[in-house]
């Protein structure tokens, strides 16, 4: 069984513009959270999953220069781009992630994966809950994936890959990884400059990628104040543009 983890990137973000290629302890932001991924020992290939516009090639440019592999797709249809990579790279499992969550913990993602092989072919998708925003981690099987790139209308949907999947509980086995309390309303995704800064502050204190999701957790609550630098800032819906 091929467990691929695709990573979705592009520096066309509303937001932050260029923000995967922000520098994190002296890479590129999308580099830190590839190197953390590589780290998950139930992981057989991690692939950056990018898109076919210009602007992208400084994304392709990165993936060659760490050697990882990539695949470039549409930049509006997601749900297409992970269906066309996880072909591609002949994924029986894929691993989602997305690029803006430089604090992912290998950890973690061997957790969800462990629990999604041992439940298949009973499951079809596990997702974490409640977890801090940004060590989202979802796993599913490659024939949910494929029905929903045939099935799937919703082009507002299709842009976030999997909504089809979890918003249709009657027709995909769905499970999910749920956190050891609810810390659902930390934020350590990256969509804003308020979000970076944050993340930044987290890399210096460390001064490398090798920490873990509980040692970020310890820091944030010996230095309180780090987490109102975003704490303001308002996690975008499907529905908005």
């Amino acid at each position: 069984m091929n467990t691929v983890a695709i990573i979705q990137a592009r520096t066309g973000s509303t937001r932050l513009p260029g923000k995967v290629l922000l520098t994190l302890a002296g890479e590129p932001m999308l580099a830190q959270v590839a190197r953390r991924v590589q780290r998950s020992k139930r992981i057989n290939t991690t692939v950056i999953a990018t898109t076919d516009q210009p602007g992208d090639d400084a994304i392709v440019s990165l993936c060659d220069g760490l050697q990882i592999p990539y695949f470039r797709g549409s930049e509006a249809d997601v749900l297409d781009r992970y269906y066309q990579a996880a072909k591609t790279f002949q994924g029986d499992v894929v691993v989602r992630i997305t690029s803006d969550c430089p604090l992912i913990d290998p950890k973690i993602i061997d957790e969800v994966v462990a629990a999604f092989q041992k439940r298949r072919p009973k499951l079809d998708y596990l997702v974490t809950f409640q977890f801090p925003r940004g060590l989202d981690t979802e796993v599913f099987s490659f024939s949910a994936l494929e029905q929903a790139w045939r099935e799937d209308r919703n082009p507002a949907w299709r842009e976030h890959a999997t909504v089809f999947i979890y918003r249709n509980p009657d027709r995909f086995r769905i499970g999910e990884l749920r956190c050891p309390r609810d810390l659902s309303h930390l934020r350590w995704t990256v969509d804003t400059s308020e979000d970076f800064e944050l993340v930044r502050r987290i890399y210096e204190h460390f001064g490398h990628n090798h920490f873990g999701w509980l040692d970020v957790l310890a820091t944030l609550e010996a230095h309180p104040d780090w987490s109102n630098l975003n704490r303001h800032v308002h996690q975008k819906t499907v529905s908005e543009k």
